[in-house]
């Protein structure tokens, strides 16, 4: 039995046939009616949600199953102080399947390791989020013709951004990939997504905090939103939030075949002028990551059928002697959890935890 926890869980070769999948559904979807009938989907989520949360939903009751779960942490039992470990456990008892979304990171990964039925990460704090990714990349598919030998402009909030750092783990995996990271200083990408994938694969890059400059290279432009609940000082979430604003304007420098995506929800960082531009594909982007889900809880159920048995951590490389001191780790709430760091460079002495990747 598998879980979804980061991009990497899945090959390339999954990932195109989850892309594969999800075109079959968009072009035969009765054929997908009562895939999961009498299957349930559990919805953890801690934080708040609408296209994620309700696209999990729709994509299991588009297959036939049915949903439970819970929208905001406070009408859970989290708001006793039941961790995340014990939720897993209890919520293995009801459901077929489970998705989680949390602020802290690391916590699906906490759950996967506990539940008897697979975990699907909607997304840990600034950390991960692995099925917006699959969204990106039927889109990026869907619009580009292609998802090989592409220019990815990344822009807005690339340190604290879940899923600018899932599709650069993604995609880096492709054939002809080059990113142009537009970023202020204060967010630029972080180092476990610099170092460990950028530099380690050797995947060509560039930064700039400049839009303008970049919009006439790129393939694909995408928007982020600079994040209020990611920053601990208010103040500094107002200095920075309005750092990029694509326009009309703006987007008349880009190529007349690229694509804009945006995660959503946007803000202000997206001109609703540029909504009507045929490039502009952040909403079929939502609607595609009800397809690519649909896909994914079909791989995972399929897959938890012909072998139930929970995969175990290696531990073999493993160090203990270690503390996390990232305050938004799953370590920090859960002291229960045990420090778990794996060496990622032993030449530069780099230690990373298990749970968030940050660098002890």
């Amino acid at each position: 039995m598998r879980s979804l926890i980061s991009i990497l869980d899945l090959s390339v070769e999954e990932l195109d046939q989850l892309i594969a999948t999800a075109k079959d559904i968009i072009a035969h979807p009765e054929n997908y009616w009562d895939k999961c009938a009498h299957k349930k989907l559990a919805t953890l989520f801690y934080e708040p949600s609408t296209r994620t949360r309700l696209s999990f939903e729709a994509a299991m009751l588009e297959l036939g199953g049915s949903v439970l779960g819970f929208s905001e942490a406070s009408s859970s039992s989290a708001s006793k102080g039941e961790s995340m470990a014990d939720t897993a456990k209890i919520l293995s008892c009801y459901a077929d399947i489970m998705a989680i979304r949390h602020p802290k990171e690391g916590a699906p990964f906490v759950a996967s390791n506990n539940a008897t039925i697979p975990v699907i990460n909607a997304g840990d704090g600034g950390h991960n989020h692995p099925t917006q990714t699959l969204a990106d990349l039927l889109t990026i598919s869907r619009e580009m013709g292609r998802v090989n030998d592409l220019t990815i402009g990344l822009c807005g909030d690339l340190k604290y951004g879940r899923t600018v750092h899932s599709l650069i783990e993604a995609m880096s995996r492709y054939t002809g990939i080059k990113f142009v990271l537009i970023s202020p200083k204060e967010l630029k990408i972080p180092g476990f997504i610099r170092y460990n994938v950028l530099e380690k694969h050797g995947i060509p890059y560039t930064e700039t905090d400049s839009l303008e400059e970049a919009m006439p290279q790129l393939d694909v432009l995408y928007m982020t939103r600079i994040q209020r609940e990611r920053f601990d000082d208010p103040y500094e979430y107002e200095r920075l939030k309005d750092s990029y604003v694509l326009t009309a304007e703006k987007m008349g420098l880009a190529k007349e075949q690229m694509c804009v995506l945006h995660p959503l929800p946007r803000v202000n960082e997206i001109s609703v002028k540029v909504d009507d531009d045929p490039r502009a594909a952040y909403f079929r982007q939502a609607l595609n990551g009800k397809y690519m889900r649909m896909a994914l809880i079909l791989k995972l159920l399929e897959e938890a059928k012909a072998n139930p048995i929970r995969e175990a951590i290696d531990t073999s490389d493993l160090e203990y002697d270690r503390v996390c001191q990232n305050p938004k780790c799953i370590t920090q709430t859960e002291q229960e959890l045990p420090q778990l760091f794996r060496c990622t460079d032993k030449a530069a002495d780099i230690h990373r935890c298990i749970y968030c990747e940050q660098r002890a």
